[in-house]
């Protein structure tokens, strides 16, 4: 298995079991919701309000959560060359004033961290500034805001 399949299958797993955490919270949060101690006992009583919001806003992580599931479940991730340009799926070794930090262009699921051979490296979407500052550069570029090189590659 190449080493980009096995951070796959990590990232598989620890996005499945983030939607197991999601859905049994969004459970608890509809029971609380629902459950008839939660009633309001005055006008100003928002216990059952701010129960249902919770609610909503837990299922709606589960959503977005099952939704990375089923995305990565069939995401491959291409082997970049040394001289390519940077597109999706490709794993970025970015020298940050000294420190070393490694981001990989996914789909879904911005922000997650997952631990790889003793790296951390961070999944970046379309909808960060960063991963479109990368698309198109190259071993050897630099990228202001923030000040950064691009040490390599995969």
């Amino acid at each position: 298995m190449s080493p980009k399949a096995a951070l796959l299958n990590r990232i598989r797993e620890h996005l499945n079991e983030r939607l197991e955490r999601l859905t049994q919270a969004a459970r608890d949060a509809h029971a609380a919701a629902t459950d008839p101690g939660s009633k309001a006992e005055s006008k100003y009583d928002t216990r059952s309000l701010e129960a249902s919001y919770l609610a909503s806003g837990q299922a709606k992580q589960v959503d977005d959560a099952a939704d990375a599931v089923g995305l990565f479940a069939t995401l491959t991730l291409p082997d970049f060359d040394i001289d390519e340009a940077i597109d999706a799926g490709a794993l970025v070794e970015l020298d940050l004033e000294g420190e070393t930090s490694f981001y990989l262009l996914v789909p879904a699921a911005g922000g997650v961290t997952i631990e790889d051979e003793g790296r951390e490296i961070t999944l970046l979407t379309p909808a960060s500034g960063l991963y479109r500052k990368l698309l198109g550069c190259k071993v050897g570029d630099s990228i202001d805001d923030p000040d950064a090189l691009i040490t390599e590659v995969a």
